[in-house]
């Protein structure tokens, strides 16, 4: 049972590379369909946030997968092979393990990667990808991560993307009391996102969705007002704050929109984050002199100042990582025997059936009971036995002190002195 992941992250690879190699959720059934269709993939599950994007496989070739996720995503594979990462076996159940536990966040301890790793299980589960492997990596990953959290203090000291937001806005802002702030989407980023602005009382909240009723029921929350996507062009000049995280595939907010509000707003600055992958907020957004773009990169030196007081944390969660490892590979183990284990029974289950029904045809023709019993047992003793019997007599002189040894220990004959 080969385990495979292969991924780029915010470390490995720039937000450029990244949000090429983001999947919507939307595309994510047919994408693991495709991909467990290949030769070779036996199961299959992919996780894709703003900070990674990895695929989690039961699969012989890695190169497959490799040339896959390229073919898929539409880009060259050797543009993006050096941004990636490889692990296989041990080595793909500890990188799960760390991801699921916050240690390989950009947010050292963050907790949204959780509910992120559980919807992907979920996605693979009702596509029909997950099998025995990945649900036992993913449920061990689960475990591991409450155990970290229980037994360290990882997340005690942890500086969030939304908390992050509002120290770079008050960078730009005096007060964020004054400002009015506008969050583009109704996830759970942005919900995030919304409970630390509204905790600075800013002026005033409203929240711009795909759908009007979703956008109410956050916006409800915060004493806010929602509105659809289509009405940004002609409100954007509103809003001293703008966060966006959505699923588009392409950017909401173009230059062109943010240059108009600027001169309807005579240039008093806009800080803008955009926080999803693929960007929300055209790039070229970043030139006009009255914005402040932030990106989920441009955070990171934000979010890091915290990790030195967890740096005694993430010692112990990796300890307690490397103890489950020890568990999840005493299970692969037991995993591979599952075939063999199935195959003796199957066999057992044969030669008990046939001499029952033998039995039951002589009972029916008046035979003894006794005698019927007595044959069906002796029957049923010597084909339990023929194979290992014969095995042992035909044993080369070299093979027999192992085989003797082996059938001893399995049938537990004790020695005679």
């Amino acid at each position: 049972m080969n385990l495979l992941v292969l991924g780029l992250n915010y470390q490995t690879a720039p937000l450029a590379v990244r949000e090429r190699l983001a999947f919507n959720p939307d595309e994510l059934p047919s994408a693991l369909a495709d991909l467990v269709a290949l030769k070779g993939v036996f199961e299959a599950a992919i996780v894709s946030t703003c900070n990674r994007t990895e695929l989690y496989c039961h699969a012989r070739d890695i190169e497959q997968v490799m040339y896959w996720l390229a073919d898929n995503r539409n880009q060259d594979l050797g543009s993006i092979t050096s941004h990636m990462y490889i692990y296989e076996g041990e080595a793909a159940a500890r990188h799960a393990y760390r991801v699921v536990s916050g240690l390989d966040s950009m947010v050292v301890g963050e907790t949204q990667i959780v509910g992120q790793f559980k919807d992907a299980e979920r996605l693979a589960r009702d596509a029909g990808t997950l099998g025995t492997l990945l649900n036992g990596v993913f449920q061990r990953a689960f475990s591991v991560a409450k155990e970290v959290r229980t037994r360290t203090q990882i997340g005690a000291s942890s500086v969030s993307m939304a908390a992050a937001a509002v120290r770079l806005a008050e960078r730009i802002f005096p007060s964020i009391s004054d400002c009015k702030v506008l969050f583009i989407g109704a996830g759970e980023m942005i919900a995030l996102c919304a409970t630390h602005f509204a905790a600075q009382n800013p002026k005033k909240i409203a929240i711009a969705n795909r759908t009007l009723e979703r956008g109410q029921v956050l916006a409800q929350q915060f004493n806010g007002e929602a509105m659809l996507l289509a009405d940004l062009p002609a409100r954007m000049a509103e809003f001293d704050v703008v966060v966006t995280s959505t699923a588009a595939s392409l950017p909401i907010v173009g230059k062109g929109m943010v240059e108009r509000a600027l001169k309807a707003r005579r240039h008093r600055p806009i800080f803008m984050v955009d926080l999803a992958v693929p960007r929300d907020i055209e790039s070229e957004v970043a030139d006009l002199s009255d914005v402040y773009l932030f990106t989920v990169d441009d955070l990171a030196e934000v979010v890091r100042q915290g990790m030195a007081s967890r740096s005694l944390a993430v010692e112990s969660a990796e300890a307690i990582i490397s103890e489950r490892l020890s568990d999840f590979n005493t299970w692969l183990a037991s995993r591979a025997l599952v075939p063999t284990i199935r195959d003796l029974r199957d066999h057992s289950e044969r030669i008990t059936r046939t001499e029952v029904a033998k039995a039951q045809k002589r009972l029916a023709a008046g035979a003894d009971p006794s005698s019927v019993i007595e044959q069906m047992a002796q029957q049923m003793n010597n084909k339990f036995l023929h194979t290992p019997l014969a095995a042992l007599n035909s044993a080369a002189p070299d093979e027999q002190e192992a085989l003797v040894n082996l059938v001893r220990r399995l049938y537990r004959l004790q020695d005679i002195d």
